[in-house]
């Protein structure tokens, strides 16, 4: 079994729901959600303007490769009514795979871990609440450290 760190984050409609539902989702897919963190209000990224956005993070563990399961997580976006509009633009939710055990990919559609999840307090608040410990595989360096760096 792999352990993977996914981020959910959500600024269009019932953002609360539309996190809460995407968990719902995973755990029905052969994936075991292990912790959830809170939710935590942000400014976007990217295009301020824009709603702002709730974002947390899961720990998951599953047997699903990497690829596949990034093809999953465009499915569940799908589902919920994400629309590809522009990049950092509003989405019903957002589904980024930040972390899959030590395994670093630098695929054209796969980058793990995330290529911006240290430079994104978004990203680095929830994980360092469900795992504070967790190491970045490239830059050696844990969720909270990362999150101090900031």
């Amino acid at each position: 079994m792999s352990i993977v760190y996914i981020g959910i984050g959500s600024n269009l409609g019932d953002r609360k729901a539309n996190c809460m539902r995407a968990i719902e989702l995973l755990a029905g897919k052969g994936i075991v959600v292990r912790k959830e963190s809170s939710l935590y209000e942000t400014d976007p990224w990217g295009d301020k303007n824009q709603p702002k956005f709730l974002n947390m993070a899961i720990e998951i563990e599953t047997e699903i490769k990497p690829q596949d399961l990034l093809s999953l997580l465009a499915d569940i976006e799908k589902e919920l009514g994400r629309k590809r509009s522009y990049k950092w633009g509003p989405r019903v939710i957002d589904l980024d795979i930040l972390l899959y055990n030590s395994l670093t990919i630098d695929e054209d559609d796969l980058k793990i871990p995330h290529p911006f999840m240290h430079e994104r307090d978004f990203v680095l608040k929830p994980l360092y609440e469900i795992a504070p410990d967790v190491k970045h595989p490239v830059l050696n360096l844990s969720a909270g450290e990362l999150l101090q760096k900031l």
